[in-house]
Order: structure tokens, then sequence, then C-alpha cells
């Protein structure tokens, strides 16, 4: 089941509604935001340089420090007057990037949210239980009207409040939860201690996001809570939850390229790469008007593929998100992504699906602490798991940590609300 004809478009009917989007957009943006008229001006470019998707690689890059640099609405191509919503990021250092919508931008995110839930099984007699923070972070908002106007029931709990949040999954029999990845483990957690297992009430999907989840962290996801994992995309610069999404295939991430442009390139040069090849996503808004944004660089590490789903889909799918370029960590000449110590923690039963990593600085080199958690019951020899931790950490990142802390059980501090954090840098205290 589809939620409108755009999904299952020829790439032709796709390409033609893109053009015509795409040069409206650019209009849009040149004449009333006078970031862009600059850059176009800069660049010796006019509008009418811009006839289709093909000439987006003529225009020079937005970035998060543009946001940053015409806070708070330099970006937006409306007067306050038009905007009837205001979101920000959940970004954790200086300033937020304070974004806005029209009514027709609302109807237009609306529409791409119920088609992620359609994508990810979800239908109008469905019950949506919607654990995404509300507020500023696009996150809950943008959920809770995507099912409402899918026509599902939303349960607009919010984030945090675990307790409660295992109570009204049994006692109103939530077919659904929308959630970060670590917070669907704590659940399982809380609902454990509670003495309920999750895999005994109604629950079927749990549709996770705002965080890299890796795929044995999926893996671990469906097992506890017994569920269907589904991985969804978004991103407030574009318009929040809602970009892309995997179908029941979770065969990639679908992008509704009728609203979102893509392109992926390397993240050194900015060159487009091949089919396939991974690099980081650069996205174009086709169909807003109070923020327009041309050629955002995500930061997010994936790769397109433009093959038939087995869904019969035909928009591109992006691969999961696992890796961010700004999140690359390197130390002593060595680059590793905290997705990598993931996977090693992921790899072993007898640790939990938490860590954390703290980097140092002694005298001039840099140090790499890795600490995670033993399960509840566990009753092994901790020498040797250790041991073996270690010398699986050192073939995956290429060196040995400086030091492995294998800590009781619930002893790593966990996230009720907003994005998990995994890593620590105290190297520049």
């Amino acid at each position: 089941m589809v939620f409108d004809s755009m999904e299952t478009a020829s790439r032709e009917e796709l390409r033609e509604v893109q053009d015509g989007r795409l040069r409206e957009t650019v209009r849009n943006a040149y004449e009333n935001v006078e970031f862009y008229r600059e850059t176009f001006d800069e660049a010796g470019l006019s509008p009418a340089d811009i006839e289709s998707v093909e000439d987006l690689s003529k225009l020079p890059f937005t970035t998060k420090e543009d946001f940053r640099d015409h806070y708070p609405t330099g970006m937006f191509a409306v007067d306050m007057d038009d905007v009837i919503r205001v979101h920000a990021s959940s970004g954790t250092t200086g300033k937020p990037k304070i974004v806005g919508y029209t009514r027709e931008d609302l109807d237009v995110w609306s529409k791409a949210v119920a088609r992620c839930l359609v994508a990810a099984g979800v239908g109008p007699g469905d019950v949506v239980q919607n654990a995404y923070g509300y507020g500023l972070f696009t996150g809950g908002l943008g959920l809770h009207q995507g099912v409402e106007a899918l026509g599902a029931t939303v349960i607009p709990i919010g984030g945090g409040n675990t307790q409660r949040q295992v109570e009204l999954l049994s006692d109103l029999g939530s077919d659904v939860i929308a959630c970060t990845p670590s917070y669907a483990l704590y659940l399982a957690e809380v609902a454990d201690d509670m003495g309920i297992d999750v895999r005994d009430l109604p629950l079927r999907t749990v549709i996770f996001g705002a965080e890299p989840c890796t795929e044995p962290m999926r893996n671990e996801i469906e097992e506890r809570l017994g569920v269907t994992g589904i991985d969804i995309y978004g991103l407030s610069e574009i318009v929040g939850p809602g970009v892309s999404v995997e179908c029941e295939a979770q065969d990639g991430l679908h992008i509704w390229e009728d609203y979102f442009y893509p392109e992926v390139v390397d993240p050194n040069t900015g060159d487009p790469v091949e089919e396939g090849e991974e690099g980081e996503l650069v996205l174009t808004t086709l169909a807003k008007d109070a923020l327009p944004v041309l050629r955002y660089r995500t930061g997010d590490l994936t790769t397109l593929d433009y093959g038939t789903c087995e869904c019969g889909r035909t928009c591109v799918r992006m691969d999961n998100i696992t890796g961010r370029s700004d999140d690359l960590i390197i130390v002593r000449g060595v680059n590793f992504y905290p997705s990598e110590v993931e996977s090693v923690v992921l790899e072993f039963d007898q640790i939990a699906p938490h860590y954390r990593i703290d980097l140092r600085r002694e005298g001039s080199l840099d140090r790499v602490e890795i600490t995670v958690e033993l399960v509840e019951e566990f009753d092994g020899s901790l020498s040797d798991l250790e041991g073996r931790i270690r010398k699986r950490l050192s073939n995956v990142l290429s060196f040995t940590p400086d030091e492995l802390n294998l800590v009781e059980y619930g002893d790593i501090a966990r996230t009720e609300v907003g994005k998990v954090q995994r890593v620590y840098d105290h190297r520049g205290q």
C-alpha cells in the first residue's frame, strides 16, 4: 500500500516534478533570501541558470554555519506574519538553527511523514505511541501531525516517563512506538524491571530515528521487544522527520524525491561520488516556502541506490546512517567512528548495549577510554571477557584502546529524553 501516486512514479515523472519545483524554489530563494541572492551573485549565476536538477552542481553548498551566521531568521524567505510554526535544531553547541513553516509547509511535512508511516506498515486503524520529545525539537510534532494526516490514532506521550510508557503500551494496546533506538532498548530494560515482557504486548513496530542505528543495534531492538524496527530519517534544516524511511523490506530508506532532492558527495572534496559509493548526503528542498534550502551538507554518511525495491516504490533509497563526517574521531593519527565501537559491543552477549567513549590528553598524547556494561546476570570470567573485547576492538579500530572498563549493569547513564551522548571529549578541558 502507498499513501499517494508519487511514491511509485516513473523516473521521468519524478524528474519533471523535480525540475519544475526546483525552478520555483530557486526563484523563491534568490528573490527573498539575502544569503542566497549574494551566493548567486558571487558565483555569477542567476535563477535562469538553474533549469533542472542537473544544474544544481553549479551552486555552492549551504552549511550549518550559514544557518548560525544568519540566526535567528535570516534564512527565511517569508515574513514572520506568514510563519505559523517555529522549530529549532537539537544541536548541543552554539546557537540552534531556527526553522519556520508556513501552513503549506506543514501540509507537505504531514504528507511526507504519512508516507513514511504507510511504508512502515502503519494504517488508519493503528495506535501510534509517540515517544519523541515535543517542543522545539521537530520529532514530536512532526510525527504527531503525520499520524493524524494518515488517520491513525496518536498517543502524544512525548519523551521520558518510561514506566508510564510501558503501562500505556499495555493498557492501550499500542501497535507502534516512535522513539530513538537507545530509548527503545531502555524501554525494554524498564519493562523487565516492572515484570512485563514487551514481546507479549500487541506492539509490532518501532519507528526509530534521531540517532545512528547500526544493524546489530536494530537486531537487538527487534529481539528485545519482539518487533520490526524501521529507520526514519530527517533533520530540522530540511523539514524534520519524514525525509526518508525504510519500507517493510528494510532494504534502505526511501527518500521522497518530489520533496527533497538528494546528492552524495565526497566529504573532503565536495565532488559527487559514483552511485553506491559512500559519501556525505546533500539535500535540496523542493516544496518549502518559508525556508528553501539549496544543497545542504547534512554531515551524514550514506550511499544511494536507484535499483528497484521489492515494495514497488521507485524513490531512491539511502543506506542507514551509521555515522557523520563530523563524528569522526582522530586519535594518534587513527580515524574511527563511534558506530564501530557500538558494532563490537553488540557482538558480545555478556555485555549490555550501552557504552561510552572518553577522550583525554596526557602531555602531548591522546588517550581513548572505552567503558562497557556487563549484563545483569553475568557470572563468567572478567579477565577472559576483557581480553576478548580488547582483541575485537583492536581488530575493528586498528588500534588498542588505552583503557577498557567493564562496569556493573546500570552504571552508564541512560537517556530518557533527547539524543544519547556516547562520546565525551575532555582533551580541550
